[in-house]
């Protein structure tokens, strides 16, 4: 029984919902580090302020994939999550701009960051539910789409509603603008309508008929998949367990010893933190109590596709450069080209407002170039697509440090989102069609390790070179950004597709006309 291709118009309302929570998305990345500096953190703080956003992608998004996996009720086996998700996300937006001070901002950011989780998990995996592999490029464009036109009303929403409605932009000192409280307040009301759109017009398979599907996708994959390893057993996870112990709690020593900053705790503890997490698992197994969320999930980290391997390093450089973005942009740009690291300043604020002016192009551009992007992959192949896509990104972020009219940044971010656009969309794709269907969610959750860990790193060791190599100088964390985003380029040229040109049928398809000719 093969999954049936789906119209237009169902993949559209099935996506609808990314389009709020990019909203959520969009407000966090152009306008927490504004938050945080006019709540009086320094520029060289902000990295492990936010650290929040990561943390809760690593915590939250694997287990909600785990639980929606293994879901089913009267809303279906995604939809729960969207429900209440939104719900928690839009109270999140609304509490977010009124934090008194810059502690209880931080905080605000672990929650609102864990509300969008919980929203957005699920949707990734709600794509490869419901299409069949030969529409789920476009599947994960759409998404791309409405990722890009959320993102592009909420980056330019503080600049709408001062410059067209006379909102104040600024306020007295330690005081969030109203322009901003305002815009936090329309993101929540599009949240709430949009992802609820998507639940209650979406209609979700039965576990039956997605068995019965996941028999008939598996005949597509023309090659041959790897032999499933054996599940870690509990003297492989005491060995690891140790190794990563002694290794980050030396390491932790070590930054404690030598009076190195402070940042680097998060890499060391959490090195360690994933030792004693193995160890855990290991007396669990050796218990014979390992079945549960947690050893369930730690074993599937261990036994992922190599596709999604290969996929991990793509990801690592790639959202690297993303979070050095989010994070130093508005300190580049006021500094480098408003002249100004004065955060109570009208030139500040003006920089800042065009900062989200900025990311409003770039979102821009990724929303229209999520349905060129299809395209390219047909014509040549979706890891080539997906390379080329990553080295405009690159001449983006290099064009900062070359531009120096801020009212020329537009073309830098030109490139910025056909990167952003692919960046959203054929990973996913690409590692779609290497999962096993059953466990979709968990799988799209681990997946997001390798967006978490790369902000984690740039969350500890970004702060460090901007403050000791650069003299504090924020745009070199944009060039740094650009250099990664053309390693990333170079790795996906090395990830098996299993439904590409490069990597399965396709390509023997094209072998045997050979033979034949």
């Amino acid at each position: 029984m093969p999954k049936p291709d789906l119209s237009f118009w169902r993949i559209w309302n099935m996506c609808f919902g990314f389009f709020g929570i990019q909203i959520g998305f969009g407000l966090q990345n152009a306008n927490v580090s504004r938050i945080f500096q006019t709540l009086g953190a320094e520029v060289d703080s902000l990295p492990i302020l936010w650290i929040a956003a990561p943390l809760t992608g690593l915590i939250v998004q694997p287990i909600i994939g785990h639980m929606s996996d293994k879901t089913w009720g009267r809303l279906g086996r995604r939809r729960p999550y969207f429900f209440f998700g939104a719900l928690a996300t839009t109270a999140a937006l609304f509490v977010m701009p009124n934090s008194p001070g810059l502690w209880i901002a931080a905080g605000m950011l672990w929650i609102m960051d864990a509300s969008i989780n919980v929203t957005m998990e699920p949707f990734r995996a709600l794509v490869g539910d419901m299409l069949p592999h030969r529409q789920r490029t476009q599947g994960f464009a759409t998404q791309s789409f409405f990722i890009g036109a959320g993102a592009v009303l909420a980056s330019a929403m503080p600049w709408m509603l001062s410059n067209w409605l006379s909102i104040d932009n600024t306020a007295a000192p330690g005081v969030i603008p109203d322009s901003v409280k305002y815009a936090f307040y329309v993101g929540a009301f599009f949240v709430l309508v949009s992802v609820m759109w998507t639940v209650f017009s979406t209609t979700e398979y039965p576990p039956d008929r997605l068995r019965a599907f996941a028999q008939s996708e598996s005949a597509e994959k023309t090659i041959q998949p790897e032999l499933e390893p054996l599940s870690p057993n509990a003297g492989s996870y005491f060995r690891n367990g140790g190794a990563w112990l002694i290794a980050g709690g030396a390491a932790t020593f070590a930054i404690a010893q030598f009076a190195l900053q402070k940042e680097l705790f998060v890499l060391s503890v959490g090195g360690a933190v994933f030792g004693l997490m193995q160890i855990a698992a290991g007396m669990l197994r050796q218990q014979g109590r390992a079945n549960n969320a947690f050893s369930e999930i730690l074993d599937d980290l261990f036994l992922m596709p190599r596709t999604m391997k290969q996929l991990a390093v793509v990801q690592f450089f790639s959202w690297f450069s993303l979070f050095s973005m989010w994070i130093y942009t508005t300190a580049a740009v006021t500094e480098r080209h408003f002249g100004t690291t004065d955060a109570t300043s009208a030139a500040f604020n003006e920089g800042a407002d065009w900062v989200g002016v900025l990311f409003a192009i770039y979102n821009g551009v990724a929303a229209i170039a999520a349905f060129a992007i299809p395209i390219l992959a047909a014509k040549t192949d979706r890891g080539i697509a997906h390379a080329i896509c990553l080295l405009f990104g690159a001449a983006g972020f290099a064009s900062f440090f070359f531009i120096s009219n801020p009212g020329m940044l537009w073309i830098a971010m030109i490139g910025v989102g056909i990167a952003w656009a692919s960046i959203l969309s054929v990973p996913y794709a690409i590692l779609s069609g290497s999962l096993p269907a059953h466990k979709m969610g968990v799988y799209m959750g681990i997946f997001n390790f390798f967006i978490v860990i790369p902000q984690l790193t740039a969350a500890s060791i970004l702060g460090v070179l901007v403050r000791g190599l650069f003299d504090g100088q924020a745009i070199y964390a944009l060039l740094l950004g650009g250099a990664s985003l053309v390693v990333a380029a170079a790795a996906t040229l090395f990830v098996d597709d299993l439904l590409s040109a490069r990597g399965g049928k396709g390509r023997q398809l094209k072998l045997l006309r050979r033979i034949d000719g």
